[in-house]
């Protein structure tokens, strides 16, 4: 099949002004990265609306997406097909007139209500035989190895070049919004830096060891930082060590809303490669990303890091992505110390995001 013809076929100009669905990756960070998508939607597409389907979780990071007309939020099953659920989705997208639906997961699954909705052009790669699901067929995701390239690409037409250089995702953030939410809960930092610490990950391997975040801890309570523990609930039991006995504040919490207007109000963020890291960046506050056995390249957030301080590189066992160090010694993390981390922190309070540097573990 000649996927760029069909492609013309059902497109026709009536459906130049009808909404765009982006079905995104429900992580946090991937999500954040599809407002390169949006934006690349935007430009190419100015007459037409773009919306996102998100579940409850990530659903607060699309207000703060300039080009986003809405969210469709939903919480399907990830372990089972819940037909009936897809099908309840299907007739809400289908109430919205969609003209075009991009989907970026190669699930069988995540094509499902775009198809029952009968968008008329649905866009994606091939995966898990999806040949009736997709009518606009995409081929070489393997080939792109990072996942802004991977969901980029579906927003170009068929077979077009990657730019140079994608749009950087943004979150914006009004300031009566940052500070009526800091006056409810209380925090009140008398002309202090903050430090917002985000200190968990998906898997254990990804996450700078919590002793090592209570050490960073006191040392910036010491020189005259105020101090705020970030993540969602299964993130409690960590902030609470690292938190301790110090005035640092743990703001964990199941409202993900709380986590970005904590990082909007934050000096400066550090953060392990997880989801908190690309809200951050994408906010704009001068952020330290620790990556231990992953790659920067691959995984880092496409705006620009006040530090990236990554593991040796002479560990042969890198990069990994098992969710916990399969050898046991997890080097790759317990070998950056505090006192490196805070070296960035200081350099990042006197130079702010222009000046970023790259710092190895010795």
């Amino acid at each position: 099949m000649n996927h760029n013809s069909h492609r013309q076929r059902s497109t026709p100009a009536a459906l130049d002004a009808r909404p765009i669905l982006i079905v995104p990756y429900m992580w946090i960070g991937d999500f954040v990265r599809c407002h390169t998508v949006v934006q690349l939607l935007r430009e190419r597409f100015p007459s037409r609306p773009v919306d996102m389907l998100s579940t409850i979780l990530c659903a607060p990071l699309a207000d703060y997406m300039p080009g986003v007309r809405k969210t469709v939020v939903v919480n399907l099953p990830r372990k089972r097909l819940a037909l009936p659920q897809h099908a309840a989705l299907a007739g809400r997208l289908k109430r919205e007139g969609y003209g075009t639906a991009l989907v970026m997961p190669r699930t069988w699954k995540a094509a499902l209500a775009p198809f029952l909705a009968g968008i008329p052009e649905r866009i994606g790669f091939i995966g898990e035989a999806r040949f009736v699901l997709l009518n606009d067929l995409r081929r070489g995701e393997r080939a792109l190895p990072r996942m802004v390239d991977r969901c980029a690409a579906l927003a170009l037409p068929s077979g077009a070049a990657l730019p140079s250089a994608w749009p950087q995702p943004v979150l914006n953030v009004r300031s009566s919004e940052a500070a009526a939410w800091r006056d409810r809960r209380g925090l009140v930092t008398q002309g202090r830096p903050v430090v917002a610490l985000a200190p968990g990950a998906v898997g254990p391997s990804k996450r700078w060891p919590t002793a090592s975040y209570a050490s960073l801890t006191r040392r910036l309570i010491e020189t005259g930082a105020a101090v705020w523990v970030l993540g969602g609930p299964e993130e409690k039991p960590l902030a609470q060590q690292i938190v301790g006995d110090t005035p640092a504040k743990d703001l964990t919490g199941a409202d993900l809303r709380d986590a970005i207007l904590a990082l909007a109000s934050a000096t400066v963020a550090v953060s392990n490669d997880s989801g908190l890291l690309h809200v951050a960046a994408a906010l704009g506050t001068p952020t330290i990303g620790i990556f231990g056995p992953t790659s920067p390249w691959h995984w880092a957030p496409l705006n620009p890091l006040t530090g990236m301080i990554e593991a040796k590189t002479d560990l042969s066992c890198r990069p990994c992505h098992k969710p916990t160090c399969r050898l046991g010694h997890h080097r790759c993390m317990l070998d950056i110390a505090p006192d490196e981390v805070f070296a960035a922190v200081h350099r990042s309070l006197a130079t702010g995001p222009a000046n970023a540097t790259f710092i190895k573990s010795e």
